[in-house]
């Protein structure tokens, strides 16, 4: 159940910044637009900032979705999961794959489904989504497993962000579409 309201699906103010809100999203406005807009400012900040993590990063798009839906699982962010998890299989991730990342936090947890620059990247977003201090160890895996600095800087900050988002979505239950 959501702390706010959802506004209405039909909301038309601020004119501009639902019409481009909408262009993104194929005519429709998600749960967490709606919660946004209550905030125009946080709403117009929160696409433009996402949009750049999800669109001009050199991150594969494949190793982003899965620090994401690593992160969404850890965080028991259940909406952010369901987002992203289509986006993960549609940029090369496998089902299995998503099977066994659903027990990331179980004893279960079947890493060979994963490459190992995957399990660098699982590994990375573990280890900001829990503990936020990263041991040189899996830092230096997760900076040997991508192309360059810029993938690291970047991976980084894909997994701050996607923290940020998951204890937003969690904190103000916003639920499924």
């Amino acid at each position: 159940m959501p702390v706010i309201p959802y506004l209405p699906q039909d909301i038309q103010e601020p004119r501009e910044l639902v019409a481009a809100i909408r262009t993104r999203r194929g005519g429709r406005l998600l749960n967490l637009d709606r919660m946004l807009l209550h905030s125009p400012a946080s709403a117009a900040g929160w696409n433009s900032f996402l949009g750049t993590v999800r669109h001009a990063l050199t991150v594969p798009d494949q190793l982003r979705e899965l620090a994401i839906c690593t992160i969404a699982l850890i965080n028991q962010a259940e909406y952010e999961f369901i987002q992203h998890a289509p986006e993960f299989i549609q940029a090369g991730g496998r089902e299995a794959q998503l099977q066994a990342l659903q027990k990331i936090t179980s004893i279960a947890f079947q890493p060979e489904e994963f490459s190992p620059q995957e399990r660098a990247v699982i590994d990375l977003s573990v280890a900001m989504t829990r503990d936020i201090q990263v041991e040189p160890e899996i830092m230096s895996t997760a900076k040997a497993a991508l192309a360059n600095d810029q993938q690291l800087l970047e991976l980084i900050g894909i997994i701050a962000t996607y923290n940020m988002v998951s204890r937003y979505l969690v904190a103000l239950g916003i639920e499924p579409e």
